[in-house]
């Protein structure tokens, strides 16, 4: 399905402009963000999952750049299923960056789980996802970094991702860059070709690639998102312009059911200073 089919050219031509960043300009914000935020408190240290795929090694680049690659802790954390092309990748990413690494592998972990059940494979992607995340911060413990987070803007808003899983860190430096912008933002750095150029795929089972169970491309979905978060255009607006109603639809009720995963939990207020509420800026603390 071609969503953008009746939408003319000149108009997906706009979007795809605007999609388009200072690449120089945004690495410098990345980094000064990185540098920043795990500076103020009290760390000098990075972690990062590193899975072979380009998210993950965009959050590792600008880290090295950061912090220092001495400063920055990649881990590769594969299950027996796992593409032994993504692990190559992950490891020509690590020698070319010079940080330091550590292969974990979470199969036992793993395993231990989901052969006392009968899970599905989404349900046993969480359970990976879950299982990374423990190895994650226990070795962010013993190298006293903080972990950077790997979701893009795109992944965010779908809820493409596993909440306490893959979407858990402690600063985030992709997730205001759609996944094309993060795509634009590896080229410029260089990154290797057979990360950039690689199907996208969480790889938490064989074959699994993330455009064939979304159902959409990466593209068309960063056109409608721009539309509907950074233009705030309305739904009669968007399908006016020849886009389908039924992609509209589709990705509007994603975004909203995702709600949860994008913000810390609820808290019931009970006081006049709440968490997350009127307790939540950084002068409070003096960070």
């Amino acid at each position: 399905m071609n969503p953008f089919s009746s939408a003319q050219s000149g108009f997906i031509d706009r979007i795809d402009d605007n999609l388009c960043l200072d690449a120089k300009l945004a690495i410098g914000v990345l980094e000064g963000f990185i540098r920043n935020e795990v500076n103020k408190v009290g760390f000098s240290k990075a972690v990062v999952a590193l899975s072979g795929g380009i998210d993950s090694a965009l959050s590792l680049a600008v880290a090295a750049r950061a912090m220092g690659p001495g400063n920055v802790l990649a881990l590769l954390m594969p299950y027996r299923t796992s593409s032994p092309a993504s692990r190559n990748d992950a490891e020509e990413l690590v020698e070319k960056l010079g940080v330091q690494s550590k292969i974990i592998d979470v199969s036992n972990m793993v395993d231990a789980y989901v052969n006392e059940y009968e899970l599905s494979n989404i349900r046993k992607g969480n359970v990976m996802a879950r299982a990374r995340m423990i190895a994650l911060y226990d070795h962010s413990e013993e190298f006293t970094g903080l972990v950077v987070g790997t979701s893009n803007k795109t992944e965010l808003l779908l809820g493409y991702g596993t909440i306490y899983g893959d979407m858990a860190s402690a600063i985030n430096p992709l997730g205001d860059l759609y996944k094309t912008q993060v795509r634009q933002i590896s080229e410029a750095m260089e990154l290797p070709e057979s990360i950039v150029n690689k199907a996208p795929s969480a790889d938490l089972w064989e074959g699994q690639q993330d455009e064939d169970e979304i159902g959409f491309t990466y593209r068309d979905i960063d056109r409608l998102l721009y539309l509907l978060i950074d233009e705030r255009w309305s739904v009669p607006e968007i399908t006016s312009s020849g886009i389908e109603l039924q992609f509209v639809d589709q990705l509007i009720s994603r975004v909203r059911r995702n709600q949860f995963k994008r913000r810390p939990p609820i808290i019931a207020k009970i006081s006049e200073r709440t968490i997350e509420r009127e307790f939540r800026y950084p002068r409070d603390w003096g960070v």
